[in-house]
């Protein structure tokens, strides 16, 4: 009897924890980048306020980036919270990269290409977006 209210209890509290997940997302327009060498901050991406639990943790991230023109060759990307980076491996794709920062987390986009000189045509990043998935 007592090892099935034990699973009856484990069970419970695995599904709680599960439903104490969520996601959430933000999107926005970027700006543009037209000198090699120069970092670009896109705009803070975040969650709307109180939409996260208290203590919650990222799980992974999903991000879409569209610009107006094909990528550069050489063009590093990173999705950063205040604390830590990750790269990003492409204008899209889902990462473990911020596992365990804060889900309230707000994000931004870096973006550079290494060298000296003007980008031609320069970057223009359409949209930017991110899902957020936590517990």
């Amino acid at each position: 009897m007592r090892p099935l209210i034990a699973l009856f209890i484990w069970g419970w509290l695995a599904t709680a924890w599960a439903a104490a997940g969520g996601s959430w997302s933000a999107d926005s327009s970027g700006l543009q980048l037209s000198q090699q060498g120069v970092v670009a901050n896109q705009p803070p991406l975040a969650p709307l306020a109180g939409q996260v639990p208290a203590g919650a943790r990222i799980d992974d991230v999903v991000w879409q980036i569209s610009l107006l023109s094909p990528a550069p060759t050489g063009l590093t990307l990173q999705l950063c919270t205040t604390r830590r980076c990750m790269a990003l491996d492409g204008l899209s794709g889902r990462s473990l990269g911020l596992r365990g920062e804060p889900a309230d987390s707000t994000l931004r986009v870096v973006m550079w290409v290494a060298g000296k000189g003007a980008i031609y045509p320069p970057i223009n990043v359409v949209s930017q977006q991110v899902i957020v998935n936590y517990h």
